[in-house]
């Protein structure tokens, strides 16, 4: 037998090591879950519970982008609120004022304007084929888009104004919240098929400013589309795709939905489970490793990009829809870079990036920290006050609720100043396999 085949056979035949770090880590985690809900209670608790996984969709979704291919995503909030617009614009019940009216039908003209107007502008970049020089080709092309832009926002202006006074909003299309889930996912992998072709080819820091910069943009249009989401005055209620706190009460409404959650994480973790250990993900990987010896070996480096950025995408979006729907509210104003973006990326942080395992760990552990440190904080300075009161007659400081709700990022700042000191990679690190 070849020193070749010797070295296979004891790879094939060598079993695999115990899991202890993980069985440790998850017993922890379970017995901490275990203590909130001796705490708090089965309600309260089933409610972080479905609101964690929910964030383990996200975290999913940013670490297939940053940890399998090493793409810093910072508009996590932008595709969350895509896909939380999708729930409530597919489950919220229509609204006879606005689709009994003449509007729906201005409405579509002044779209299909909208879409002429673009199809005008993109031709005009394309006149230098016939022979139009290019400077003059650009000047024509800027000219006749601030035009365009201004008779169509005009009209437009015009539709939206009669719809807010008229009807108030669009309404929804009263499907069942599923719908807009998956719906949620295709517009934000459309949204990010469109970022990547524009910001892939950039350095890691420059594709962040650039992601969160059009995760802002996507922000303040669903906020000032008063006639699309009703801006700052939200829409709730929206339907569950189960029944509710009315039919089954508040406990068991929430693990119901809890085990809808459950159900989709373990299908997206046994979907990226397979893709990453598939020739696919190794490819990916490869690229995220040394991308000049990936192009050398003939890949498309960009498209494998793309891909993955797209896919990442995709979950975020779901991810945004399941979490918006739960919280029965749609509101624009909500969506903020500390909870939807930060907080997100302190999960993959401590799980480990490109471990998925790690990855729903983290998700789980941070939103646990992230929101029983308000309630413990506050303790612990009731605590203070009353001993110093008592003591050294202290006066009893003001607003203390507010200040034990800040505490709650000081102890993220420190959980992720720990990790990233004491274990860079993670809680659970990416498992790279090494043959031979």
């Amino acid at each position: 037998m070849s020193t070749q085949d010797k070295r296979r056979e004891d790879l094939v035949a060598a079993p695999s090591r115990f899991p202890l770090r993980e069985v440790v880590l998850f017993a922890a985690l379970l017995a901490a879950i275990l203590g909130v809900y001796m705490a708090m209670g089965a309600a309260y608790s089933t409610r972080m519970l479905v609101e964690a996984a929910c964030y383990a969709i996200l975290a999913l979704g940013l670490t297939i982008q940053w940890g399998y291919a090493g793409q810093f995503n910072a508009g996590v909030m932008g595709f969350v609120a895509l896909g939380g617009y999708c729930a409530m614009a597919f489950s919220v019940p229509v609204n006879p004022a606005f689709w009994e009216s003449e509007l729906p039908g201005e409405l579509a003209r002044v779209l299909l304007y909208a879409a002429a107007a673009a199809m005008l502008v993109f031709g005009a970049t394309r006149l230098d084929r016939i022979g139009v020089p290019k400077r003059l080709r650009t000047l024509i092309a800027i000219v006749l888009a601030v035009v365009l832009y201004l008779v169509v926002i005009s009209l437009l202006r015009g539709v939206t104004g009669e719809i807010q006074s008229r009807a108030g909003f669009v309404g929804g299309l009263g499907l069942p919240a599923w719908t807009g889930w998956i719906v949620g996912g295709a517009l934000a992998g459309a949204v990010g098929y469109f970022i990547g072709h524009i910001c892939l080819g950039l350095r890691s820091d420059y594709l962040a400013i650039a992601t969160l910069g059009i995760a802002e943009i996507i922000k303040a249009f669903l906020k000032n589309s008063d006639w699309l989401t009703r801006g700052t005055a939200t829409v709730s209620p929206l339907p569950w795709p189960t029944p509710g706190p009315a039919e089954l009460g508040f406990t068991l409404a929430r693990a119901l939905y809890l085990s809808v959650t459950a159900v989709m994480i373990a299908v997206i973790f046994f979907l990226l489970h397979r893709a990453y250990n598939a020739p696919w993900g190794r490819m990916i990987r490869a690229i995220r490793d040394n991308e000049v010896a990936a192009s050398a070996m003939g890949k498309d480096i960009n498209q494998r990009r793309l891909e993955i950025f797209v896919l990442g995408c995709i979950l975020m979006g779901i991810g945004g829809g399941v979490l918006a729907t739960f919280n029965s509210l749609f509101d624009p104003d909500g969506y903020l870079p500390l909870n939807h973006t930060f907080l997100v990326l302190v999960m993959v942080i401590l799980g480990g990036p490109g471990n998925n395992l790690g990855t729903i760990f983290g998700a789980v552990a941070v939103y646990l920290i992230w929101i029983m440190s308000e309630p413990l904080a506050l303790a612990l300075m009731s605590l203070a006050v009353h001993l110093g009161d008592l003591w050294f007659a202290w006066e009893p400081p003001r607003n203390i609720e507010s200040r034990a709700l800040q505490a709650r990022v000081f102890v993220i700042g420190l959980l992720i100043t720990l990790v990233l000191r004491f274990a860079p990679q993670g809680l659970l690190p990416e498992k790279v396999r090494h043959h031979g």
